[in-house]
């Protein structure tokens, strides 16, 4: 009886972890610096972009909120340990892509690097601003 316990609780305690790696980067994060923020699910093809539908089903994407122009997320891979998820990213119009890291933090906030390609490029103020090859992000309240 003892061992059907202490494995039921196991078993219990495993799809628990595994649920919390997984919505780790299943979430809505936000930078307040530059007003951007990024919608995504890594585990699956799943987010459509408000008024980008004919890209069909992303990973996620990044956007600035008082934009429409959007950094789609259209590959992504998990480490093995959950914390980290390398990803491509393709701008709206197909014309500039790079290759990026985002990584979980210990304390619940988010790092995007960008690795290798273009430099991320929001509007403000009706300027071209580049991004910071680094850029932490917060969970969205």
């Amino acid at each position: 009886m003892r061992k059907a316990f202490f494995l039921t609780f196991c078993l219990l305690f495993a799809s628990i972890m595994s649920m919390a790696q997984e919505s780790k980067f299943k979430t809505h994060i936000y930078n307040k610096v530059y007003d951007v923020e990024i919608v995504m699910n890594l585990n699956e093809e799943s987010i459509t972009i408000p008024g980008q539908e004919v890209l069909g089903k992303v990973f996620g994407y990044l956007k600035k909120k008082t934009d429409a122009r959007v950094w789609a997320i259209m590959s992504a891979e998990i480490s093995k340990d959950g914390k980290k998820a390398e990803v491509e990213m393709v701008n709206d119009y197909g014309s500039e892509d790079l290759n990026a890291e985002l990584t979980y933090n210990d304390d619940g906030t988010y790092t995007l690097r960008q690795l290798s390609g273009s430099t991320i490029k929001i509007v403000n103020n009706k300027k071209w601003v580049k991004l910071p090859k680094e850029l932490t992000f917060e969970a969205k309240k």
